[in-house]
């Protein structure tokens, strides 16, 4: 038995899988300290801003004024995020007012309703607008989406109701495709049974398929959301770049990603102000965490 053993991690295909598993835990390791390092430079970075004697913790997070080359009446910096977070949090969650209808209805009619030769038409569209680069949806905002809400609403037409739509337009295709993705892994004897017992087809896509899909469609919602906090550009584009206090959707307002966009070019390594635009890049990653997060925690919730 033993030589056979021998000659068994002798062989070729005994060697080829070695050599894989060893690729595959170099490539593993090689990209979780990748990401480690990647934690560690901008935490070092973003946290020595928080134990500066000119900067207040509390009015960091709830000022609503940003010029971090100024002082405040208070002898404290100027570096207040609360509008930038707000403008992020307010496109976001109209963007994922507006996606989460419209991708679960379309993911139903080509996954339970459509022919086959519109699951062969719709599929291939959708890995299109997934591809699409996020300026071509900054510049259609520009030139479309804008102008739409200055001649219906007024105003200049920027500001978080363009941003939330054009970051809808941006993530209702990876949601869609998340969303059929999780109806597809439905047993099918699950609809069949829903169907045997009288169920029309409407009824058992409301009984049967969201209730058990329901985990893979929270999946795709948060995933897009996640995408959606973090898109810088094409929200640049369209939403003013007014670093105040949104207080309503077709005024100017601004995102952190717009902030870091716009200053990390014109601030000098080692500056007071450097160091509060990697602060906001340490927010910025601490949220991805956190979807990240969220997501493997509605993975465990179910199998589907």
């Amino acid at each position: 038995m033993s030589k056979k053993h021998e000659l068994l991690e002798q062989s070729p295909k005994s060697k080829r899988e070695k050599f894989g598993y060893s690729l595959s835990l170099i490539s593993i390791i090689a990209l979780a300290g990748a990401v480690l390092a990647i934690f560690i430079f901008i935490s070092s970075k973003g946290l020595p801003l928080f134990f500066n004697d000119e900067v207040s913790i509390r009015s960091f997070f709830t000022g609503t004024k940003w010029s971090p080359g100024k002082t405040g009446a208070d002898g404290f910096r100027l570096v207040g995020v609360l509008p930038m977070l707000a403008g992020s949090l307010s496109v976001t969650l109209l963007a994922l007012l507006i996606v989460t209808p419209f991708a679960i209805a379309v993911a139903l009619y080509i996954t339970e309703i459509a022919p086959k030769i519109g699951r062969y038409v719709l599929q291939p569209i959708l890995e299109l607008l997934v591809g699409i680069p996020s300026v071509v949806y900054g510049f259609v905002g520009l030139s479309v989406i804008v102008p739409f809400i200055r001649n219906q609403f007024g105003g200049s037409g920027f500001g978080i109701l363009a941003g939330g739509l054009v970051l809808a337009l941006m993530i209702l295709p990876t949601v869609i495709s998340m969303t059929v993705d999780a109806f597809k892994r439905v047993p099918r004897h699950l609809k069949h049974s829903s169907l045997a017992l009288g169920a029309t087809n409407y009824q058992t896509m409301y009984r049967v398929t969201l209730p058990v899909a329901k985990t893979g469609v929270l999946t795709g919602i948060i995933f897009g959301v996640a995408r959606a906090f973090g898109e810088a550009l094409a929200v640049q584009m369209v939403i003013g770049n007014a670093i105040v206090m949104p207080d309503s959707l077709i005024t100017p307002a601004t995102t952190l990603t717009s902030v870091l966009t716009l200053g990390m070019g014109n601030t000098i390594m080692g500056t007071f102000e450097n160091d509060a635009l990697w602060t906001l890049a340490l927010i910025l990653l601490t949220m991805s965490l956190v979807f990240n997060l969220i997501i493997k925690r509605i993975s465990k919730k179910g199998a589907i």
